[in-house]
């Protein structure tokens, strides 16, 4: 029987009648939920890692291929199969994906690992890559590969040739495999743990149980009964007086406490309590109904506490439970104790209102505010100017400066709010700063060196009835912030100690908050100047738009907001505005990266969309860039890279706005009339998300129409959304007829901008101008060398009608190498335009593609020479691609006088081209 109840026992400890079994039962149905939801994961996980790992290698082989030396000859040959199936093969045994198809653009295949399927049709999507797009999908069935059947993933890159067109594609493919045995070799593992934590679990829930039977000692009712029984030693045993009383009013119980304190004779239990001859509100007491709660009754010269309840709460006949505790001794400390319980509070209404801002002067503010509530009845509050600028202060002699008065208003400051402070070396604050610890001035009549800072001022002070000071320095770190007077006056006790001891802890609690405010305030101007040195400081000389912007830093911390005004070749101007995601330092650096990335792709003159398409290339290496490159000291590592942007570019010659954005709010357009619309721009992901185009839309805007753009910090914060915002604005731009660009800017700032932004705001207003019909000349050009010399004449006499005399013959030469190099290696249609502004542009289009290259001819070349005089008559010169062809464009600076290079006149530029020997 003894061998048996040790198991007996272990069994009940895990009875699922018993609390310790049914939380064994709880933690084992959880240990097997994590263990299958680990198990899902797992095989979730492979399965995803495979996938990825299969497109990625499906493309990378693809785009090698098709990019390699001789695929697209091999296509428009005789017999590319021949050619392009041996090197399939070879590149497929290499890259490790599963087979590499060659077809041509009607989906024939050339190559694949069984020659059996070539000449078949390929199996999977090819519209896109007939369009010049890379595909990627994933697919179940097709042909047999080397890998077997089932899932597999596939990409589809075109093959151009050296003009551009798509001659054929190339898919590889690999098939999703061995996802089971990534998961399966980890099973082991999760199931283990699993096991290892039910067994955990058991012998927890064992010991736990033992340890309550142990500590309770095995009770039963035996020996709850015995307890019951004892209760009288322990009832006479306590040092507080207990009286039970019946419905009657006859005392049922007193213990000794209560007798004594009653002074009871010893039969005075079961007599009527009227007859015990207690004091009479003792009396009454006892013998009322209702119940009582701390209140204080002389007997027998004892100050006793008396609390009583009913017995039977609910009964209409029940009788009561009266506690007695002697609080004599408590009375004499009762003032010490009230004294305690107003620090306490003020300590803690100091911890609540104290900090609640990120602003110097504030906080300082908060600290009068809260010591004049319950200590001090004037508080003066002085900084150095070092803190008040962010900075921390040096080491020396401190320059204060006060910013915060509070408490009774009819005392006369020695120095008002804003004024510099000035201390004697002796006087109690210049002393509390240099030894970092509070000093006392129980009675200021006495303080000569506090006296002697301002006779005139401390005497009225005095007069007004200042008594005693309490100067406690604010230091943070161990660095010094300012100091705190505190002063009472002659109605209030003198500072002592212990108040001295208050003053320094809560001087402490409010300069940690000060300090944390003076290095916000050190980041935030850091950042500010940071934000405002990468933004634009002046605008660009342009005549296609009148431009005014605004930016407003964020109260919490700036932010990544920018915007930029870029001059194009012809008369064109490029408009961005953009968004970083985050705050501080790395949003403000990450915007100058981004500006100077968007100015470089505008400067290249590439369409709309690739500009936004590079950014969103470069967002990506950058966000890869923080999460694989090493951490540096203070940074995280873990901040997401992310943008929105709006990219556009307005010709004043057409007269339109061709636009596209990136996750950014689309602008606003404000006509002649008044009218106010938001046009409909598609959207498309922001910026860093990767592998989605960029779709742009083109507006028609009369002259004198109004562009805004802004970002989201205007329009929505914490109070209101995005349509509330958007609707606000769509109201002030309604009033804005006849204003300028500037007053626009400041009216919408003034009625759109939250009071407190929680987002940093950046808006640009743009009114559109176009250039005079009568400033533009065009002229189509046969494709013929004869029709050089005509439209040179042409160009100069319209060069002579506009005033240009000057730069005419500078004209002809430009304009007769750019046509004849058109006629020579370009594709019709070509023409000819000049635009009249600022500068003086000629612009030669044609239909082809090839983009001429400046380079020094040799003295035995016979051409080469003609971009190289271009280049050296005209102030810039570039080319712009169209959907039709090319742009080469030459701009001349119009200021009166004949075009000279760095290396003589125009005749020596041409004499440099040649030497003795090419004669």
């Amino acid at each position: 029987m003894s061998a048996g109840r040790p198991r007996d026992r272990r069994v009940s400890l895990l009875s699922l009648r018993s609390v310790a079994g049914q939380v064994f039962l709880l933690q084992v149905v959880i240990v097997v939920l994590l263990v299958a939801a680990a198990v899902a994961m797992e095989v979730y996980q492979a399965a995803h890692d495979a996938l990825r790992q299969g497109r990625r290698e499906s493309v990378v082989a693809a785009e090698a291929f098709a990019n390699a030396p001789g695929v697209a000859q091999a296509l428009r040959g005789p017999n590319p199969t021949a050619v392009l199936q041996p090197r399939a093969e070879a590149a497929r045994k290499r890259s490790g994906v599963h087979f590499i198809v060659v077809m041509n653009t009607h989906g024939i295949r050339y190559t694949y690992p069984y020659p059996s399927e070539i000449g078949k049709h390929f199996v999977g999507t090819i519209e896109p890559a007939l369009h010049g797009h890379t595909t990627i999908e994933n697919r179940a069935g097709g042909p047999p590969t080397p890998a077997g059947g089932g899932m597999f993933v596939q990409a589809v890159v075109p093959v151009f040739d050296e003009h551009g067109a798509v001659v054929g594609m190339v898919s590889a493919g690999k098939t999703i495999q061995g996802v089971t045995s990534q998961w399966v070799s980890d099973l082991p593992i999760t199931v283990g743990s699993g096991v290892a934590a039910l067994a955990l679990a058991a012998a927890g829930t064992a010991l736990v149980s033992r340890r309550l039977r142990r500590q309770t000692h095995g009770v039963g009712p035996a020996e709850m009964t015995r307890m019951y029984e004892h209760h009288d030693a322990v009832l006479h045993a306590v040092r507080e007086g207990v009286l039970i009383t019946g419905a009657g009013g006859r005392l049922v119980l007193a213990n000794d406490e209560a007798q004594r304190l009653l002074g009871l004779s010893a039969d005075a239990q079961g007599r009527d309590v009227r007859e015990l001859g207690l004091p009479e509100d003792m009396t009454r007491v006892l013998m009322s109904g209702e119940a009582v709660t701390d209140e204080v009754h002389l007997a027998q010269d004892r100050l006793l506490a008396v609390n009583k309840r009913p017995t039977f709460p609910g009964r209409a006949q029940t009788g009561s439970v009266v506690t007695l505790r002697d609080t004599t001794e408590l009375a004499a400390v009762s003032g010490r104790a009230q004294a305690t319980r107003e620090r306490l509070k003020l300590l803690y209404e100091a911890g609540v209102r104290i900090g609640t801002t990120l602003d110097v002067v504030r906080e300082a503010r908060e600290l009068a505010e809260v010591a004049v509530a319950g200590f001090a009845d004037v508080v003066m509050v002085d900084l150095i100017d070092a803190t008040l600028r962010g900075e921390e202060p040096a080491a020396g002699r401190w320059r204060l400066r006060r910013v915060a008065i509070g408490g009774d208003q009819r005392i006369k400051p020695l120095w008002p709010v804003g004024e510099q402070v000035w201390f004697s070396p002796a006087a109690p604050q210049n002393r509390a700063l240099e030894r970092g610890y509070g000093l006392l001035q129980a009675d200021l009549r006495q303080a000569r060196a506090w006296r002697e800072e301002a006779p005139e001022r401390a005497g009225e002070a005095l007069e007004q009835g200042l008594r005693s000071l309490v100067a406690v320095p604010l230091q943070a770190r161990g660095v010094p912030l300012g100091v705190a007077s505190f002063y009472r006056v002659r109605e209030t006790p003198e500072f002592d100690n212990e108040d001295l001891l208050l003053a320094e802890e809560l001087t402490a609690r409010a300069a940690v908050a000060i300090d944390n405010a003076r290095r916000f305030t050190r980041e935030h101007a850091m950042a500010v100047t940071l934000q405002r040195s990468l933004l634009p400081r002046r605008q660009p000389e342009q005549d296609a738009l009148e431009v005014a912007w605004r930016y407003l830093p964020a109260e919490a911390g700036v932010g990544g907001d920018w915007f930029d005004l870029i001059p194009l070749p012809g008369a064109r101007v490029a408009l961005v505005m953009g968004d970083v995601i985050g705050h501080g330092m790395h949003a403000a650096v990450t915007m100058g990266r981004l500006r100077t990335a968007a100015h470089n792709f505008a400067t290249l003159d590439l369409p709309v969309e690739e500009v936004l398409w590079h950014l969103d290339e470069l967002v990506a290496c950058m966000d890869g860039e923080e999460h694989t490159g090493p951490n540096p000291e203070g940074h995280s590592g873990n901040e997401v890279i992310g943008a929105t942007c709006l990219y556009g570019i307005y010709d004043p010659v057409a007269g339109t706005f061709t636009l596209a954005r990136a996750g950014h709010p689309g602008p606003a357009v404000v006509y002649q009339d008044g009218t106010v619309t938001y046009p409909d721009v598609p959207a498309s992901p922001p910026l860093g998300l990767g592998g989605y185009p960029f779709e742009t839309t083109e507006l028609h805007l009369p002259e004198g129409s109004r562009l805004v753009l802004y970002t989201d910090g205007l329009i929505e914060d914490r109070t209101r959304d995005i349509d509330t915002g958007l609707e606000q604005l769509r109201r002030t731009l309604r009033h804005s007829d006849g204003r300028t660009p500037e007053q626009i800017c400041q009216a919408v700032i003034d009625s759109v901008a939250p009071a407190h932004p929680a987002d940093d705001i950046a808006l640009l207003v743009a009114r559109t101008r176009l250039v005079p019909r009568s400033h533009v000349a065009e002229w189509d050009v046969p494709v013929d060398a004869a029709a050089v010399p005509s439209v040179r004449a042409a160009c100069a006499a319209k060069v002579r009608e506009w005033g240009l005399e000057e730069i005419a013959f500078t004209t002809e030469l430009i304009l007769s190498e750019l046509v004849t190099n058109a006629i020579r290696y370009g594709a019709s249609p070509i023409k000819v335009r000049l635009l009249y502004g600022r500068s003086l542009t000629c612009e030669v289009s044609d239909g082809s593609s090839t983009s001429p290259r400046l380079r020094r001819a040799a003295t035995t070349d016979e051409g080469g020479r003609g971009l190289f005089l271009v280049a050296q008559l005209a102030e810039r010169w570039g080319t712009r691609y169209t959907t039709n062809g090319k742009v080469i464009w030459a701009d001349q600076a119009l200021e009166g006088r004949e075009p000279t290079t760095e290396g003589g006149t125009l005749a020596d530029v041409l004499l440099e081209q040649f030497d003795a020997a090419s004669f």
